[in-house]
């Protein structure tokens, strides 16, 4: 699945990368929002669009279906993963072509796209310069926005000359990207079919908006015949003048610029006349558990997410362990709550627990999410207590062990004297804890308890009034 933990930690180098890349992008995110009114207003707006979508989820995908098939656009519903990959294979196989330039797509990793294609004889080409790095690697991107941020420039030169070995070997970042570009100019030139993500879905005019930064995602669907576009149901919004607000939150919270370099508006296939644009586009929504949560008044709130990544920028865990320790698609703070009630607390209630819940992550979400209420809900539900969900698994998590141990606290601290009793068997005996504690202990001093309490030292102090062992 994923580098443990342990092993993440002791790479210093990987960790090197990210913490640079990522404080860089935390500090041009708060260059971009130093106004804090206007980011608490866009927030709030953000956060109100995100939730009435929501709130009327059917109705909306109903109405973009109607629309883009107004438009020329071929609509396709997918209820699970495999379902979502026949129907991208189905429409490649209808055009006879073994060969698929892709964008960036984060639904395609959660489909497992690559993989099922490539054992149906697929070529799948990621055309994303980090996406590329990631599948050259054979490893999952690192984060949400930007798959490679893990590598360093020595780190992708080595790669290209070792998978390039034709190309002239380069450290400089220009040049690297030039070659990228080389290499996938050829692809985009023969490709018949391209596939994309969709950052929002808009109900009103049957609109799919793409946002990206390389220019990559345009040639995916204008240059080839075909445009499929893959997205998940909750990226839909009503209205068209509802996509500014979030556009501007969205390229703030991820990279700090006031709008990416191309923002495409894809409404209809190449219509007569017209010199470019493919000839077919195809939307796939995909549920895979998304009706289940939002059919939950609270976790509803986890699919607000609009995917700038910000929250990973600013949680003290991830930018310590990076994406890869995670062992899932979806990683950091809204990886933590989503791949649970996704995949299970059975499977993946452990990253409720990969939290410090200090609350940084809520603070930057652009949509207001609540995750660190959110992931003490999970952890709640994980053992079986608090309220009851949808979400599978629940109660999974619950151990004999600690479940026994936390009735004895309860026990001990619900009687004064049983209380005192105890601490004054662990004044005595403190030595013997950290043999007890020993996963706490090996990147923390040991705990050396008191050897006499309070109460005492204060009755010792002269202050006798209220003391009480």
């Amino acid at each position: 699945m994923g580098i443990e933990f342990a092993q993440a930690l002791r790479d210093q180098r990987m960790r090197g990368n990210i913490r640079r890349a990522l404080d860089g992008l935390a500090a041009k995110r708060q260059a971009a929002f130093s106004d804090r009114d206007e980011w608490t207003r866009l927030q709030d707006q953000g956060r109100a669009i995100r939730a009435h979508a929501l709130s009327r989820l059917p109705e909306l995908l109903e109405a973009l279906e109607r629309q883009c098939t107004a438009n020329g656009i071929r609509v396709h519903w997918a209820e699970t993963c495999d379902q979502a990959n026949r129907l991208v294979l189905d429409i490649l196989r209808q055009h006879q072509t073994r060969m698929l330039v892709k964008g960036k797509s984060m639904v395609t990793e959660e489909l497992g796209l690559n993989a099922f294609l490539e054992a149906q004889g697929i070529e799948v080409v990621e055309t994303d310069l980090g996406e590329l790095i990631v599948q050259l690697t054979g490893e999952r991107p690192f984060h949400i926005i930007a798959p490679a941020i893990h590598k360093d420039r020595q780190q992708i030169a080595e790669l290209f000359r070792a998978r390039f070995p034709d190309i002239p070997y380069s450290e400089d970042a220009e040049t690297l990207t030039a070659t990228a570009r080389r290499i996938l100019r050829e692809k985009f030139r023969s490709a018949l079919a391209g596939l994309t993500g969709v950052n929002f879905a808009v109900a009103e005019t049957g609109t799919l908006v793409l946002v990206e930064n390389e220019g990559n995602g345009r040639m995916c669907t204008t240059a080839p015949e075909v445009h499929i576009a893959v997205t998940g149901i909750e990226k839909v919004i009503p209205r068209l003048d509802q996509l500014p607000p979030l556009l501007t939150l969205l390229t703030r919270s991820a990279t700090g610029q006031p709008i990416t370099t191309y923002v495409n508006l894809i409404g209809a296939p190449r219509r007569a006349g017209e010199l470019d644009g493919p000839k077919e586009v195809h939307l796939i929504l995909l549920d895979n558990g998304r009706s289940r949560l939002c059919a939950d008044p609270e976790l509803q709130a986890t699919l607000r997410c609009i995917r700038c990544g910000a929250c990973m920028n600013h949680c003290p865990v991830y930018t310590r362990l990076g994406g890869h320790a995670y062992g899932t698609v979806y990683t950091g703070p809204i990886g933590s709550l989503l791949e649970p009630q996704r995949q299970g607390l059975a499977v993946a209630g452990a990253l409720a627990d990969a939290s410090s819940l200090c609350g940084a992550c809520s603070e930057v979400c652009p949509v207001g999410i609540p995750i660190p209420d959110l992931l003490r809900r999970l952890r709640a539900e994980g053992i079986g207590a608090g309220a009851k969900s949808h979400v599978p698994g629940r109660g999974s998590r619950r151990k004999l062990g600690p479940a026994t141990l936390w009735r004895l606290w309860a026990w001990l601290h619900a009687d004064p004297s049983r209380y005192r009793l105890m601490s004054g068997l662990l004044s005595k005996t403190g030595g013997l804890l950290p043999r007890l504690v020993t996963p706490w202990n090996r990147s923390r001093l040991p705990p050396r308890l008191a050897p006499e309490n309070l109460h005492r030292l204060a009755r010792k102090a002269g202050f006798t009034e209220d003391c009480d062992d």
